[in-house]
């Protein structure tokens, strides 16, 4: 019997668990290649579902350290707006997601892993531990992050008021360009307590920068932040 297992592990490599272990560098480019694999289909099927045109008013696509900021109606959204950039920004981009949502089950955490996703716990939020400053952290000299200033998804008839994360990230960050962008129709490709996107036409709208100005109160700029979101929406929703 023993002979006969020892011809087994021979034929069939498979059968010993030291064959099957593999360097650490190859599990790594394998870990590397299969999230490459899911990020061009995440971008694909979010492209293909939502049919979303890209309008780039008064800015440009740039790798330089921006804070993309949007209206937000649909769990959709943060894959919408990471997907809209060209791929050399995206790489250098990290959507802000609730860790509460996009940690649960099999499917999510991995189309998280794939954008490179900043997951915030918005459950156990610590005097010293602010999400603005998990940001910062996170964000370093090089990283541009996708936001949503309203804090929570609204119905997609307004824009509701905008949350301080912004500001204070902003005033910390004053070098930072501030990117509006305004999702229009996402709302109905994947509607409330939907879990299947319909494939519908929408648009992504990146407007010009703005930037905090000194002694800017934090209630004006984000007024600002809100009404440069509203300019770009369409004439019919004006």
């Amino acid at each position: 019997m023993i002979a006969k297992r020892r011809l087994v592990s021979q034929r069939f490599p498979w059968h010993n668990s030291e064959v099957v272990n593999l360097p650490s560098s190859l599990a790594g480019q394998l870990s590397n290649a299969a999230t490459l694999t899911l990020e061009l289909v995440v971008t694909g099927l979010a492209r293909f579902m939502s049919g979303a045109s890209v309008r780039w008013v008064d800015c440009q696509p740039d790798t330089c350290q921006r804070v993309y900021f949007a209206n937000h109606t649909s769990h959709i959204d943060v894959v919408i707006v990471w997907s809209a950039l060209p791929r050399e920004v995206r790489r250098l981009t990290r959507p802000v997601a609730a860790k509460d949502y996009w940690s649960r089950g099999w499917f999510r955490p991995r189309i998280a892993k794939a954008y490179n996703a900043m997951l915030i716990d918005r459950r156990s939020i610590k005097v010293h531990q602010s999400p603005v400053d998990l940001m910062l952290r996170e964000m370093g000299d090089r990283h541009s992050v996708v936001m949503f200033p309203e804090g929570g998804r609204t119905d997609g008839q307004r824009v509701g008021e905008f949350k301080s994360g912004l500001y204070y990230l902003c005033k910390k960050r004053p070098e930072l360009e501030a990117v509006p962008v305004y999702l229009h129709n996402m709302g109905r490709v994947l509607p409330r307590d939907e879990y299947l996107p319909v494939p519908l036409l929408s648009s992504v709208t990146f407007g010009p920068p703005i930037w905090l100005e000194a002694d800017e109160s934090k209630a004006d700029f984000l007024n600002r932040a809100r009404e440069a979101v509203l300019r770009l929406a369409p004439r019919e929703e004006d």
